[in-house]
């Protein structure tokens, strides 16, 4: 298992993903990788509000929650923190059902009802924030 990996902001990831590396297409919203136990299989981590997300400190990357390569034959499970691989415990057959099961739900009620995206249009936020003002300015003013 490998301790460290590097990363590369990329459009599109290659046709040959190298071992070490995590590729980031922000455009796409994905990292790919290979297993980081040396299995050799290719691991893509959609980045999505109820998946994955990514964070970048400057220098490495971080992914979250943990990757969890269960229908792979080695089963790994591990994070990657600032660089770091950090090797998790392996779940159980019954666990990894679970998990799965909680992950469809909560992409399933994601998509049956998707957040609410805030207004683009300045003057209807700006009309909202007024309009507050205005009622906190009013209440005060009476006896």
């Amino acid at each position: 298992m490998r301790t460290t990996i590097t990363h590369k902001f990329v459009e599109t990831v290659p046709d040959h993903v190298e071992d070490g590396i995590v590729y980031v297409s922000l455009t796409y919203a994905t990292a790919v990788h290979r297993c980081c136990c040396g299995c050799g299989h290719e691991v893509v981590t959609p980045l999505h509000p109820k998946q994955w997300s990514i964070t970048f400190n400057g220098e490495a990357i971080s992914l979250s929650p943990s990757i969890g390569n269960w229908s792979f034959a080695c089963r790994s499970h591990y994070w990657i923190r600032a660089g770091h691989i950090h090797t998790a415990r392996t779940f159980t057959r019954a666990e990894i059902t679970h998990l799965r099961a909680d992950d469809q739900a909560l992409l399933d009620q994601h998509y049956a009802h998707p957040p609410q995206k805030p207004s683009d249009d300045p003057t209807e936020s700006s009309l909202k924030w007024r309009g507050g003002i205005k009622a906190w300015f009013q209440r005060l003013r009476r006896p």
